[in-house]
């Protein structure tokens, strides 16, 4: 009887829409990647600096593996932490100037292991509701109270802090760039905010980390935010090619999350040649304004074809560029033909984003081309063509 129910809920996935299907890359990602399927143009990738295929990092990786090993061995609690990720930790610290930083293996840790650390049951956190999915989910299993106010909405934010009762932490909690949408956070109206009604500020940097800001440090940066005012978080696997996360913080904060950060502790630490690799592409990025040049003029290249083609996008100046479609099922056969014609742009549908919103999660990046932009354009336009009809 079990198994048939996990098959009825399966089959109910797939006559949805909804069920998940993975793609296979067989070469480094780039702008033109090879799958098992053929070459394909790649315009859904996190990779905004170039930095996951480049040639420089994959030596310094083989080369710390034949010096470090391959696994760390334990959780950071346990015999897992090496001076690798010391170093690694005070350079973050050092870079986004604050007094200490903790690392993740992931960006969902990150947020799940941060959230839960510093809250308690007598504490409120706000919440933006288009918040990632690990923000929310660090939320649920947070033992604070936790109140959702409506997109980017100051107002409402405001009043949801005035009217809180709680003597605790209260914890504004926002992502800088939403990554489903590409649109951005008004930290420094939020972070007003805090200071007015003694709330703490915390962003999520995974999609601005190495993009805005000086030397690339982020959004919060960008708008001249106090690093000591806000505790914000830092992903690897985005602009810096790899993957991996961390916390930047004060100390007080950074005591809180090695001791009680439960997806830290119970996790098996980042091998110490990843940690180097990952040291090596903070140094690189943070140099690479011509990267982010490059990277902001493919941004516009694609938005003035894309206006000029009449194509749904949504008001994005970030790598992240929407194209609203609104059916799930529409999306995905609209994804499908891109492949077919050799562009590799994946559809997001619900639970990811709202019923009614699904949409492909166009991403460009410094490595693309102007013509690898234009072949984007007109296939979409092609394919959105033969879809209305």
């Amino acid at each position: 009887m079990s198994l048939s129910v996990l098959a009825q809920r399966a089959l109910d996935l797939s006559s949805n829409g909804l069920e998940r299907r993975l793609r296979t890359l067989t070469s480094p990602v780039g702008p033109v990647v090879r799958t098992t399927d053929g070459p394909k143009l790649l315009f859904c990738s996190n990779d905004y600096l170039g930095l996951a295929g480049d040639p420089a990092l994959a030596r310094l990786f083989a080369e710390k593996a034949l010096e470090l090993g391959c696994g760390a061995a334990g959780s950071r609690l346990v015999c897992g932490n090496t001076a690798s990720h010391d170093a690694l930790e005070a350079e973050l610290a050092a870079f986004l100037g604050t007094e200490a930083a903790v690392i993740f293996p992931s960006g969902y840790q990150a947020n799940l292991g941060a959230i839960g650390a510093l809250t308690e049951t007598q504490d409120v956190i706000f919440s933006d509701e288009l918040c990632h999915a690990s923000i929310i989910d660090g939320c649920r299993l947070s033992r604070a109270k936790v109140r959702v106010f409506p997109h980017r909405d100051l107002a409402a934010l405001e009043r949801a802090l005035a009217e809180s009762t709680e003597k605790g932490l209260r914890l504004v909690v926002t992502d800088a760039v939403f990554s489903m949408d590409g649109d951005v956070a008004p930290v420094r109206d939020i972070q007003s905010l805090c200071e007015r009604y003694g709330a703490v500020l915390y962003v999520d940097e995974a999609h601005s980390l190495g993009i805005v800001g000086p030397r690339g440090a982020g959004l919060c940066a960008a708008q001249s935010l106090p690093p000591e005012a806000v505790l914000r978080i830092g992903t690897f696997g985005k602009a810096l090619g790899l993957c991996g996360a961390f916390l930047a913080c004060g100390n007080d904060a950074a005591r809180l999350v090695r001791s009680r950060g439960r997806s830290q502790m119970y996790s098996t630490a980042a091998p110490p040649l990843l940690i180097e690799a990952v040291r090596a592409a903070l140094r690189i990025s943070s140099l690479a304004d011509e990267r982010r040049a490059a990277l902001h003029g493919n941004i516009a290249k694609w938005r003035e074809l894309a206006h000029q083609a009449s194509l749904p996008i949504l008001a994005s100046d970030t790598p992240i560029q929407p194209v609203l479609i609104g059916d799930e099922k529409t999306t995905m056969e609209v994804s499908a033909q891109l492949w077919q014609r050799g562009v590799f742009v994946q559809g997001i549908r619900p639970p990811t984003v709202p019923a009614g919103t699904s949409r492909l999660r166009i991403t460009i990046t410094a490595a693309h081309h102007a013509e690898h932009i234009e072949r984007l354009v007109t296939a979409l336009s092609a394919v959105l063509l033969l879809t209305s009809r």
